[in-house]
């Protein structure tokens, strides 16, 4: 059963309903500062069930120049990873395992804001648990901005299989990325995360009264609507006077800032290579120059019947660039995925209203 266990791969997150409150409480109350936990649970036929979780210690960083606020968002976003903190958490699991809570470790979350999560630091803190902790662990990441519209924002993530092969070479040369295949997409598995409340918990939430309506209750237009229940949701077609709201969504317009930025890093890491390009051409040059003359004055030699000269001295006179890491380019590209994904989901109903009143407000029209 242990080896069924063991082969049997991912498919799902479960998180029960106390652990997501703890990750909004601890992400909430660090924003804007990046606020990071381990989880805690079990794995039941390829879903992965998260029962428990605890946050990891913060650690105060020196105010210098100004940058506090920076070296404070470093210092917990490397937290997972910390040797003082590896040590926390075994420590925490082993008290869990005395009152009987499930102490397996299987991964850690992470907080973020408006989808900016992608970056070295939560590579580098996912492999680590793959790689040392438990092969079978998720990264949770709570954004907490756009769970401050009203909609929860929790995404479970694991690397692929292809990238911790590559991760561990450690060699994001395009020659290996072009033998190998790789691309941006194939860093990260989202995997579906469901919401599970106990029995117990959802009963209590049932009983649970509301509170008397003070202002005055509009009457009902006809009489199906008394035999409606309250709670369902309106069809998408029922009148909604919200629905004629043409203001853009504030964060639609964060979120092109942040792509513009991602974008502009991305051409920055590729003028990065294509100096590296420009160095390694120039450098090979004078290295075919070189030995050129080296092949004349060896026929000069030969031809006088004098001793040859060597011919591989280019290698200590000439030293190739090294080429940069193609690493931080895949991260760019995947950022700015997420953040096109983000303002195609938010300006759909932007654009809906925009297109449905193009002609009164374009002008002589």
């Amino acid at each position: 059963m242990a080896e069924f266990t063991k082969d049997t791969p991912l498919r799902a997150v479960q998180v029960e309903a106390l652990v997501v409150m703890k990750i909004i409480k601890h992400s909430s109350q660090n924003f804007p500062t990046t606020a990071t936990g381990s989880l805690v649970g079990m794995e039941k036929n390829g879903t992965l069930e998260v029962t428990s979780s605890f946050p990891f210690p913060t650690v105060d960083a020196p105010a210098t120049d100004g940058h506090h606020n920076d070296s404070a968002s470093n210092l917990a976003a490397a937290a997972p990873r910390n040797k003082a903190n590896v040590v926390y958490q075994n420590e925490m699991i082993k008290f869990l395992r005395e009152v009987n809570v499930d102490a397996n470790n299987v991964g850690w979350y992470t907080s973020a804001s408006m989808g900016n999560f992608i970056n070295l630091n939560m590579i580098e803190n996912q492999f680590f648990f793959q790689k040392e902790m438990n092969e079978r662990t998720v990264a949770l990441v709570h954004d907490v901005s756009r769970s401050s519209q009203g909609t929860l924002s929790l995404r479970a993530f694991r690397l692929s299989p292809t990238f911790m092969a590559a991760y561990k070479e450690g060699k994001f040369t395009t020659e290996n990325l072009q033998k190998s295949g790789f691309r941006y997409q194939d860093i990260l598995v989202e995997l579906p995360l469901t919401i599970h409340n106990s029995h117990l918990l959802t009963s209590l939430l049932h009983q649970l009264p509301s509170d008397a309506p003070k202002e005055e209750l509009s009457f009902p237009p006809n009489l199906a609507a008394l035999r409606q229940d309250p709670n369902t949701p309106q069809p998408p077609l029922f009148p909604n006077l919200d629905s004629l709201d043409l203001s853009i969504d504030p964060f639609l317009e964060k979120t092109c800032d942040l792509l513009l930025e991602s974008i502009e890093n991305h051409h920055t890491e590729l003028n990065n290579h294509q100096y590296y390009q420009r160095s390694l051409g120039r450098e090979q040059a004078k290295i075919t120059a070189w030995q050129q003359k080296r092949k004349a004055e060896n026929s000069a030699r030969a031809a006088a019947k004098q001793p040859l000269l060597p011919e591989d001295e280019w290698q200590r006179l000439f030293k190739l660039p090294q080429e940069p890491s193609r690493l931080e380019t895949l991260l760019n590209s995947r950022q700015v995925e997420q953040y096109a994904r983000q303002v195609d989901g938010f300006s759909a109903s932007v654009s809906t209203k925009m297109f449905a009143v193009k002609s009164n407000m374009l002008p002589g029209e």
